[in-house]
C-alpha cells in the first residue's frame, strides 16, 4: 500500500481493515461501529446512543446551560437543540429559563432518569462486549488517548 500505510487484520476475522489515508475518515468510521454497537444493544429501550448520553449528562450534570453542554458534547448548537427536541417532547427532558432570558438549562425530569435507568442495562452490555474485545489495558488506552485526541483538535 501507498503512504507507508499496512493492512491490519480485525478483531473478527471476517473482513479487511484498511488504514485510510485521513484520520479524520479513520475515526468516523471506528465511531459509526461503535454507535452501531450501541445503538444495537439500547434500540429495545426506544433510545439511541446519542440521546442515552444526553440523559446521562443532564444526570451527571444537573441544571447545565444547553450551551455548556454542546461544550461537554462538542456538539454545535443546532445539533444539539434538534437532538434535545425530542426528549423534550417526550417529557424526559426540560428547558428551564436561567439567569439570563436568553439561557436555557436543561433538566433531566423524574420520568427521563426513570427512562435512563431502564436502558442502563443494555449501555452496560454494550460497553462489556466492547471491553471484552478491547481488553482492559488497550479499553483505558482508548478512553486516555480520545481525550488527548479531542484536546488536540480543539487546540489545532
Amino acid at each position: 500500500m501507498r503512504g507507508g500505510q499496512k493492512k491490519p487484520g480485525t478483531a473478527s476475522g471476517t473482513a479487511k481493515a484498511y488504514t485510510l489515508p485521513c484520520t479524520c475518515a479513520n475515526l468516523r468510521r471506528a465511531t459509526r461501529a461503535v454507535t452501531r454497537l450501541y445503538d444495537d444493544e439500547l434500540r429495545e429501550t426506544g433510545l439511541t446512543s446519542t440521546q442515552f448520553t444526553l440523559l446521562q449528562s443532564l444526570e451527571q450534570a444537573p441544571r447545565i446551560r444547553q450551551g455548556e453542554l454542546g461544550a461537554l458534547l462538542s456538539a454545535d448548537s443546532t445539533t444539539l437543540t434538534r437532538t434535545l427536541a425530542p426528549l423534550v417532547r417526550k417529557g424526559w427532558v426540560k428547558s428551564l429559563e436561567g439567569e439570563d432570558r436568553r439561557e436555557r438549562r436543561m433538566v433531566l425530569t423524574e420520568a427521563g432518569r426513570k427512562k435512563l435507568e431502564g436502558a442502563l442495562p443494555k449501555w452496560e452490555r454494550a460497553q462489556r462486549r466492547l471491553k471484552a474485545r478491547l481488553g482492559e489495558a488497550m479499553w483505558e488506552q482508548l478512553g486516555e488517548l480520545l481525550n488527548h485526541v479531542e484536546a488536540a483538535a480543539k487546540e489545532s
